[in-house]
Protein backbone atom coordinates (compact mmCIF):
# COMPACT_ATOMS: atom_id res chain seq x y z
CA UNK A 1 0.00 0.00 0.00
CA UNK A 2 1.45 3.75 -0.61
CA UNK A 3 1.41 5.59 2.23
CA UNK A 4 0.61 9.35 1.41
CA UNK A 5 2.74 12.26 3.65
CA UNK A 6 -0.66 13.71 4.54
CA UNK A 7 -3.92 12.43 6.76
CA UNK A 8 -6.76 11.53 4.67
CA UNK A 9 -8.71 13.16 6.87
CA UNK A 10 -8.52 17.20 7.22
CA UNK A 11 -7.71 19.31 9.97
CA UNK A 12 -10.68 21.14 11.80
CA UNK A 13 -10.04 24.39 12.47
CA UNK A 14 -10.38 25.29 16.49
CA UNK A 15 -13.99 26.64 17.20
CA UNK A 16 -15.27 25.48 13.81
CA UNK A 17 -18.16 24.06 15.45
CA UNK A 18 -19.60 26.86 17.91
CA UNK A 19 -20.43 28.52 15.05
CA UNK A 20 -24.13 28.05 13.46
CA UNK A 21 -24.34 26.88 9.44
CA UNK A 22 -27.56 28.67 9.53
CA UNK A 23 -26.62 32.07 10.81
CA UNK A 24 -28.81 31.88 14.44
CA UNK A 25 -26.50 34.14 16.98
CA UNK A 26 -26.86 30.77 18.96
CA UNK A 27 -28.05 27.83 17.67
CA UNK A 28 -28.89 26.58 21.90
CA UNK A 29 -31.83 29.35 22.30
CA UNK A 30 -34.23 27.80 20.29
CA UNK A 31 -34.74 24.94 22.85
CA UNK A 32 -38.00 25.30 24.74
CA UNK A 33 -37.63 24.31 28.75
CA UNK A 34 -40.80 23.41 29.78
CA UNK A 35 -42.25 24.79 32.98
CA UNK A 36 -43.67 22.33 35.18
CA UNK A 37 -47.18 23.05 36.79
CA UNK A 38 -47.47 24.99 39.71
CA UNK A 39 -47.91 23.46 43.04
CA UNK A 40 -51.11 23.48 44.41
CA UNK A 41 -51.48 23.69 48.43
CA UNK A 42 -51.94 20.06 48.94
CA UNK A 43 -48.97 18.85 47.00
CA UNK A 44 -46.13 17.57 48.91
CA UNK A 45 -43.57 18.26 45.93
CA UNK A 46 -43.75 19.67 42.25
CA UNK A 47 -45.50 17.44 39.43
CA UNK A 48 -42.83 14.93 37.69
CA UNK A 49 -40.54 14.77 40.63
CA UNK A 50 -39.05 11.24 40.96
CA UNK A 51 -40.66 9.26 44.27
CA UNK A 52 -43.59 11.56 43.81
CA UNK A 53 -47.59 10.54 42.04
CA UNK A 54 -50.64 12.25 41.41
CA UNK A 55 -53.41 10.42 43.54
CA UNK A 56 -56.84 11.80 44.69
CA UNK A 57 -57.12 15.35 47.04
CA UNK A 58 -57.73 14.00 50.25
CA UNK A 59 -60.06 17.19 51.26
CA UNK A 60 -62.67 17.33 48.56
CA UNK A 61 -62.73 13.34 47.39
CA UNK A 62 -61.36 14.16 44.20
CA UNK A 63 -64.30 16.15 43.36
CA UNK A 64 -62.88 19.82 42.95
CA UNK A 65 -65.15 21.16 45.11
CA UNK A 66 -65.18 22.23 48.67
CA UNK A 67 -67.79 22.53 51.37
CA UNK A 68 -70.06 25.37 49.98
CA UNK A 69 -69.72 24.47 46.37
CA UNK A 70 -66.41 26.97 45.35
CA UNK A 71 -62.66 25.39 44.45
CA UNK A 72 -60.90 23.34 46.86
CA UNK A 73 -58.80 25.00 48.88
CA UNK A 74 -56.18 22.06 48.42
CA UNK A 75 -56.34 21.10 44.80
CA UNK A 76 -57.21 23.83 43.36
CA UNK A 77 -60.44 22.15 41.65
CA UNK A 78 -58.77 19.99 39.75
CA UNK A 79 -59.24 16.82 42.45
CA UNK A 80 -55.47 15.36 42.37
CA UNK A 81 -52.37 16.34 44.53
CA UNK A 82 -49.30 15.11 43.95
CA UNK A 83 -47.82 13.20 46.95
CA UNK A 84 -44.29 11.40 47.90
CA UNK A 85 -44.70 7.77 46.89
CA UNK A 86 -43.02 4.15 48.27
CA UNK A 87 -41.74 3.20 51.38
CA UNK A 88 -38.51 4.07 52.96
Amino acid sequence: MKKDSKDSVKQIRPGAFSESVTGEEDPGASVDLVQPPPMQPGDEAPPGVPGTGETVCRLCGGSGRGKGGETCPECGGTGKVNVGVGGG
